[in-house]
């Protein structure tokens, strides 16, 4: 037991989970402080079987990336209510029944994985980020006054380790 926990680097220190940063294109408003929870990049890899006699061997099909949720904080001002709105008016718009150009509603956001004194460590590009989906949350009179929030799902269409 004593080998195995030596062989641990002695400055080890690890990625927290409450250490990161989502920035959006200053464009659309979506301020880094806005974000209380996020996703990290997820792939999938499909499989395909190639049967030969009573047996399979299997190689990687097609892969995507999967959507992403976030969770927005919503101050009074600035609005982040008006700021996911804004951007779904770059998708569609409820009033006229406009549809937008792709090249205009995706962006590319970043993830960044911060160290104890906030140098970016992990970096992701999250290429062609569109919104699929905003719920801007739940009111209820009982409770203490919970923070209002705006859950947004994202689908990207490739996520780059940058380092």
């Amino acid at each position: 037991m004593a080998n195995f926990l030596m062989k641990m680097p002695v400055p080890y220190e690890p990625k927290k989970e409450n250490r990161w940063i989502l920035r959006f294109p200053t464009s659309l408003g979506l301020n880094e402080w806005f974000f209380q929870a996020a996703g990290r990049p997820h792939i999938t890899i499909d499989e395909v079987e190639i049967p030969f006699l009573n047996t399979s061997t299997w190689v990687a099909g097609r892969f995507r990336w999967e959507q992403m949720s976030v969770d927005l904080r919503d101050p009074i001002g600035p609005s982040a209510t008006q700021a996911v709105m804004e951007w779904v008016r770059l998708h569609a718009e409820s009033v006229t029944g406009r549809m937008g150009y792709a090249a205009g509603y995706k962006k590319d956001v970043e993830v960044e994985m911060l160290d104890p004194v906030g140098v970016v460590v992990e970096k992701w590009i999250l290429q062609g980020t569109m919104l699929i989906d905003a719920d801007f949350g739940a009111l209820k009179y009982d409770g203490n006054g919970d923070l209002v929030k705006i859950t947004a799902k994202l689908r990207y269409d490739r996520a780059i380790l940058v380092y």
